[in-house]
């Protein structure tokens, strides 16, 4: 997680006493305001805590994750009380649960899961997804909610019909499919989603193969049409970012970045406006870390006085391109927070696997929700349309590297590194052997 407190307000109490509070903004988006004595309760129950920085330890801290949960609620003045949510599937459909406006992320998530018979082993593989719609049909992704969140308190302060909450798998290799498709439940939602996906543009086929894939999808066969995907590679952008910069493979060049299968996928347009395409896997890079910065007037940075979207964000991480060689990628994006969430979530993934565990959902001591005696039945989505004559052909950029073993990642030494507290170092990070070059 990301925290950060950029400002400060001047508030008054309900006696007309004024005080200080902070803002605080997780992931970069602001989720509370506290009171100096919150933050020193907070400290005096855990003294190690420390904001400005990305600490993995936080998210695994319940005590940390309930103080957050209780601001963020009591920012808003949204009081306890059961409410109808509504969660969003790619088959078009809407599962309404009834909750509390205090239920946290897992909560919301096992009542959905519940309402639509999925099993309780499979709801670890699926995650819930702030979206906000755009006028042209599309959507962009916001976050994937976290357990410091309460996801009624999350979509109603937003005030905007434009936002909705969806459910969507959250793991990163595709291995996992097997699991969820031999459930019903999990077939349909994944089949629902992988459909979603190629309408979107975010599962990229030629014409042969969205050809065969609609076939089969006339005749039924839902885990093809998944296995037809894997099968011939096709790029999955999972879903993609908003259009930003990059300096690769020139300064300057407008490009998607998606995230999917370990991998950030890149479609570039150079300034000769030819489309290239490459991917980046989170196995070859070392490093990665998010710097923010505000324009400067006569020499002077003033960020009380720029608004949000003077703020310049950039995600840039270090690439092993070939055995002796490293190169640093940089992307300019106001999404580079949540593309430094994605690439922690796959490394996660990848030492979870490597470690012998599983991403199935861990039961807790409390119990989960009961299934309901109805089930909710997922349709299918409607047939494929054409694909899209005037989209652009892409060219390699790029051959994939191929895996090899996990291992840790050394003292960094790079005359361009920063303070370990702004770096997100790699343990997935791969060497490169002769055998890959």
């Amino acid at each position: 997680m990301h925290f950060s407190i950029p400002e400060t307000e001047v508030r008054s109490d309900e006696n007309g006493s004024t005080y200080v509070a902070y803002n605080i903004h997780v992931n970069g988006v602001l989720h509370c305001r506290v009171r100096y004595s919150q933050l020193l309760g907070l400290h005096e129950q855990w003294p190690s805590v420390k904001m400005m920085r990305q600490d993995p330890i936080l998210g695994s801290s319940e005590m940390f994750n309930s103080f957050l949960r209780k601001a963020q609620q009591e920012t808003q003045q949204i009081p306890t009380e059961e409410v109808q949510l509504e969660i969003y599937l790619f088959s078009g459909q809407k599962v309404k649960v009834n909750i509390l406006t205090s239920d946290q992320t897992e909560d919301v998530l096992e009542a959905v899961a519940s309402k639509l018979d999925l099993p309780d082993e499979l709801v670890g593989y699926f995650s819930l997804f702030l979206v906000q719609e755009r006028g042209d049909g599309g959507c962009t992704y916001v976050r994937k909610l976290q357990e410091f969140e309460l996801p009624y308190v999350s979509i109603t302060s937003l005030h905007s019909p434009n936002y909705r909450i969806v459910l969507r798998k959250s793991y990163w290799d595709t291995a996992y499919d097997s699991d969820v498709m031999d459930d019903r439940v999990g077939l349909n939602l994944l089949y629902a989603q992988t459909v979603s996906d190629i309408e979107r543009g975010w599962i990229l086929v030629n014409k042969e193969q969205h050809r065969q894939l609609k076939s089969l999808q006339e005749k039924g066969s839902k885990k093809e049409v998944r296995l037809t995907i894997l099968r011939h590679e096709c790029i999955m952008l999972k879903p993609p970012f908003d259009p930003c910069i990059t300096d690769f493979p020139e300064k300057g060049c407008h490009v998607i970045v998606g995230a999917g299968n370990n991998e950030l996928n890149f479609h570039v347009k150079l300034p000769s406006d030819q489309m290239k395409e490459g991917s980046f896997k989170v196995t070859r890079m070392r490093c990665w870390r998010v710097t923010s910065s505000v324009p400067v007037a006569n020499g002077t940075a003033n960020p009380s006085s720029s608004s949000k979207c003077d703020v310049k964000l950039e995600l840039a991480f270090e690439y092993l391109m070939s055995k002796d060689r490293l190169q640093w990628v940089t992307i300019t994006s106001p999404q580079a927070i949540m593309m430094s969430i994605c690439l922690q979530s796959m490394v996660d993934e990848l030492m979870v696997k490597k470690s012998g565990g599983s991403i199935k959902k861990k039961k807790r001591l409390n119990g989960s929700f009961q299934r309901s005696d109805s089930q909710q039945a997922v349709k299918s989505p409607p047939l494929l349309d054409s694909p899209d004559p005037s989209r652009e052909q892409v060219v390699k950029l790029s051959t994939k590297l191929s895996s090899v073993s996990l291992r840790g990642l050394s003292s960094s030494n790079s005359a361009s590194d920063i303070s370990g507290n702004d770096f997100h170092g790699n343990y997935a990070f791969e060497g490169i052997g002769d055998d890959d070059l």
